[in-house]
């Protein structure tokens, strides 16, 4: 008991002791722990990383039990390995940096631009978006749509046909009509414009993607791993519609869930509430003006 007491003061001693900067200096610590979990938790650096500490764990017990041979192997292990890590981690280290590159110029952004303006053209986007889409999924015609965000895609705009032209459904159909020749490439729409068509994207190398999932809906999850873009695909055999997005595929969308995460991806918040407002509206009609007497 006296020693639980003890323990007790001890830590109280210490929290008390600490200022104001301590607290922050903790909170920014604990914020860059979460990330950094979180990144791991949501890409296939997650089996390495229970391996890497398991090792540890190992690496811990050689130097309790005294081994010295083990203890001698594995720091000299764990010495090479930050190399080997930083080799083999170099496309998500690569997509974590530009994703906290891309925050403060958002930011920046947000406060330079004209927004009103630019969340009309983003809506009338999503809108011509949203009917191309769910008429190719009709006619089971095979697409796939690059959204671009804060990331550029400057090298991957390169690999296709420059098109630099408005957003319409109807021109949309035609890139991917089945005998067109940019049919089978990406499409990549950047500043609310169809600016490039037949663009290459990487695949994923993520081993736990289901097998029967095509090529194309593989490029969209290596895309979506190593972009915050917004990446749409319409599957040539089944007709249904899937979005990948930070990594991860979600399926089956209709016309009015396509529309509606889309404007969850792509518009603000407040706007966003403002478009599902309108589409709920009119399912409830006119009131009658006798019963509003």
């Amino acid at each position: 008991m006296e020693y639980i007491r003890t323990s007790f003061s001890y830590m109280w001693n210490i929290i008390s002791a600490g200022s104001f900067i301590d607290i922050i200096d903790i909170a920014i610590v604990a914020f860059v722990f979460y990330y950094v979990y979180k990144f791991v938790r949501e890409r296939r650096a997650g089996k390495l990383a229970v391996g890497i500490l398991i090792l540890l764990l190992v690496l811990l017990l050689s130097e309790i039990l005294e081994m010295h041979a083990l203890g001698f192997i594995l720091t000299n292990i764990f010495q090479v390995g930050i190399i080997a890590l930083i080799i083999l981690f170099q496309p998500e280290l690569r997509s974590a940096l530009e994703k906290v590159g891309a925050e403060p110029l958002r930011g920046l952004r947000n406060i330079s631009e004209n927004k009103a303006g630019t969340d009309v053209q983003t809506t009338a986007m999503i809108g011509e978006i949203t009917q191309a889409v769910c008429d190719m999924s009709l006619d089971k015609t095979g697409a796939l749509i690059v959204i671009e965000r804060s990331t550029k895609l400057g090298d991957i705009i390169k690999s296709g046909t420059v098109v630099n032209a408005n957003v319409n459904s109807f021109l949309i159909r035609n890139i991917f009509f089945n005998k067109a020749p940019l049919h089978d490439g990406a499409m990549i729409i950047k500043d609310g414009r169809i600016f490039s068509a037949g663009c290459f994207l990487p695949l994923s190398t993520n081993d736990d993607i289901i097998k029967d999932l095509g090529t194309r809906h593989r490029a969209a999850i290596g895309m979506s791993e190593n972009s915050d873009a917004v990446i749409i695909v319409v599957s040539e055999e089944t007709g249904s519609i899937s979005i990948a997005f930070e990594g991860q595929l979600k399926r089956n969308y209709s016309y009015n869930t396509l529309k509606t995460e889309l404007c969850h991806l792509l518009l603000p918040e407040d706007e966003t509430a403002k478009q599902q407002k309108k589409a709920v509206l009119p399912l409830f009609g006119k009131k009658d003006d006798k019963s509003d007497k």
